[in-house]
Order: C-alpha cells, then structure tokens, then sequence
C-alpha cells in the first residue's frame, strides 16, 4: 500500500464539500438538493463511480466548477468519492440536505480552506483516509478575537 497526499485546487472564494457515497444516482440527487437550497447557487460536482465502466459522473449549473470538481475528483482517484464546488453559498446552507440525500455514506470535510487529501493505493484503487483541512492552531482566541469573530458572523448576517 502507499500513502498520498492529493492538493486540491479551486478558487479562494470557491467552498468545497468532499464526501463519500455509493450510486449511480448521486449526480442527479446531489444536483437536485443543491439546486433547490439556496436561490443562485452555483456549483460543479463530481463522482468517481466504483464499479462497471467506472466513470466520473458529472452535473452543475455552472462549467468552470463542474470543470474543476471534474478535475479534482480524478487526482483524488478514490472510488465512489464526490466533490461539489460551491460559490454564492456556505456549505452550511446545503450540508444538512446533502447528508440526508440517501446515497451519501460519508463527509470528509466542508470548507473554504486549503486541502490535502489524504490517500491510501492499492492495487485494486484508492480510498480517502481523510483530509489535512487548513492549517495549524497558532494561538488561543483573546477578548478581540472574540470580537472581531461575533462581528464577522453578524456582517454576513449569520447573527442578529
């Protein structure tokens, strides 16, 4: 077996949702639930299918997201891996949904942050032990960070 490291490569205001799942349906179930949360939403995903002809599977409303989930989701090589690339939207806005879609076994991570997929090779494939999500704590919050984190939740009006 070897381990790897897979960089992900999207836009800095691009939110990424990184999950496991396991049906040919997901595509179209995915898109449904994203497309119906939020008004304007734009999003790519893609799924890498596990078995018969093993394709990425692809749908979005938007071609340079699909363009790049399309992308990403063939470096990470997992079987049965999906990404959605989201912008115009939190991945608070949809995961929930996403989660209950009954196809998704798996979330690995939501996040705008930079990530590493971590990734074991056999000869059979590839499969997602997880994700390197950001980076390093550097401290513990003070009363400013307190601060400036309950008025950056309230200047996206995530609280009153």
């Amino acid at each position: 077996m070897e381990l790897k490291t897979v960089q992900l490569n999207y836009p800095e205001e691009v939110n990424i949702i990184l999950g496991q799942t396991h049906f040919i349906k997901t595509a179209e179930d995915l898109y449904e639930i994203l497309v119906t949360s939020v008004p304007g939403i734009k999003f790519g995903l893609a799924f890498n299918e596990a078995s018969g002809p093993c394709l990425v599977r692809a749908e979005g409303n938007d071609d340079k997201l699909k363009s790049l989930a399309i992308s990403n989701i063939k470096e990470i090589g997992a079987g049965h891996a999906f990404i959605i690339l989201i912008e115009n939207a939190f991945p608070i806005n949809v995961l929930n949904a996403i989660k209950q879609c009954p196809e998704v076994c798996h979330i690995f991570c939501a996040t705008a942050n930079p990530i590493e997929v971590v990734v074991a090779e056999t000869e059979q494939g590839r499969g997602i032990l997880g994700v390197i999500d950001g980076f390093l704590p550097k401290g513990v919050e003070k009363e400013e960070d307190i601060e400036k984190r309950r008025k950056f939740l309230r200047t996206i009006n995530y609280k009153l």
